[in-house]
């Protein structure tokens, strides 16, 4: 009698993995429909027999017998916070939708909570059956992370939680360019001798804000310059994950107040955090750009007509949707290519809080 054949053997015969010949003839997860069809050829060819989903005398179906991408028209948006209009992923999101559009998708938005992220609850109003991808926008907490890329379905993550500490995600990541601008403002800081700089923002908040941190430390180790870390205010108040912003200026507050002497320039996470500095040390009585230089990250609205107006980096909205739309498609289309990191081009925008 001869010896039954296995998943594995199958695997072996095509070069493919166990978990891709599982999926095949299982029907589950998510396999190119040219990949579903040649294992289950090759399935069929070495008299593999138990197929779950059709009988002996069934003819290997062809990819457009199975559910696929087209029978699916809806990308699910999840985000863990209000998308405002001041918020740079509206203005992302704005390009996404167009051109999702113009591909034949519609996008549903569903909120989720700080509570649901908590409990691993998926939205009451997202629906797998619908769902052809899911875009996440400011979902930073690692579990839940996981929790959305084990729903089988093409993701893509706008921003991660702070990854290098964790199993990585099994989805696209786009993010901005997050070292190559802030490089050039602290050689630019240097050359014109403000050599005293700090960095202010809680750096495992995501993975944008982590990488700014470790581009301002690796900038100042490349360009010979000290680094003191009272100038380098990286946290929040203990015990409090989810600081409102009333509470990180408290923190804030405390930190700034405490120092003997202001460094030269504070580079902030994002703008906001910018806005919190500026506010904060007009309590202190400080002021921006008279005891210390500024600079944002992101050029919100509010950096152009804030005063002083901030110093910040540009992000492409425009081309990090186009980026979005074109990493999710083609993973729809093509879901057993390698998971993707992207970064898109920033740019350095000098205003008052840097004098010019």
């Amino acid at each position: 009698m001869a010896e039954r054949v296995t998943i594995q053997d199958i695997a072996d015969a095509l070069g493919v993995s166990r978990n891709t010949v599982s999926k095949a003839i299982n029907n589950t997860g998510i396999l190119a429909d040219a990949t579903r069809e040649k294992v289950l050829k090759k399935a069929q060819e070495m008299g593999y027999k138990q197929f779950s989903y059709m009988a002996l005398t069934d003819p290997v179906r062809t990819p457009s017998s199975f559910p696929g991408p087209d029978d699916k028209r809806e990308i699910a948006l999840l985000t863990g916070s209000a998308l405002g209009g001041s918020h740079i992923a509206s203005v992302i999101l704005d390009k996404f939708q167009r051109e999702l559009t113009q591909a034949g998708y519609s996008l549903t938005l569903h909120r989720v909570y700080y509570e649901d992220q908590a409990a691993g609850r998926m939205p009451a109003s997202f629906n797998p059956d619908r769902t052809a991808g899911i875009v996440c926008v400011e979902i930073f907490d690692h579990e839940y992370s996981h929790r959305i890329c084990g729903q089988g379905i093409p993701t893509l993550f706008i921003d991660t939680p702070a990854d290098g500490f964790d199993r990585l995600l099994e989805a696209d990541r786009l993010y901005m360019d997050n070292q190559t601008e802030i490089y050039r403002f602290i050689s630019e800081m240097a050359r014109r001798g403000r050599t005293r700089i700090g960095f202010i923002g809680e750096y495992l908040h995501c993975q944008s804000f982590y990488e700014r941190y470790m581009a301002f430390r690796g900038a100042m180790f490349t360009l010979g310059l000290p680094i003191d870390e009272h100038f380098c205010l990286t946290r929040t108040q203990e015990g409090l994950s989810h600081l409102d912003r009333d509470a990180y200026r408290a923190y804030l507050t405390e930190q700034l107040g405490g120092l003997d002497h202001m460094p030269d320039v504070f580079l902030c996470a994002n703008d906001f955090v910018a806005i919190d500095v500026v506010t904060v040390l007009k309590r202190l009585g400080r002021s921006v750009p008279k005891d210390v230089w500024l600079c944002g990250f992101d050029d919100s609205p509010e950096s152009r007509i804030m005063t002083p107006t901030l110093t910040t980096i540009h992000i492409h909205s425009q081309i990090m949707g186009f980026a979005a739309v074109q990493l999710l498609l083609s993973r729809i289309r093509e879901p057993e290519l390698n998971y993707r990191i992207m970064h898109t081009e920033t740019e350095l925008i000098y205003r008052e809080s840097t004098e010019g």
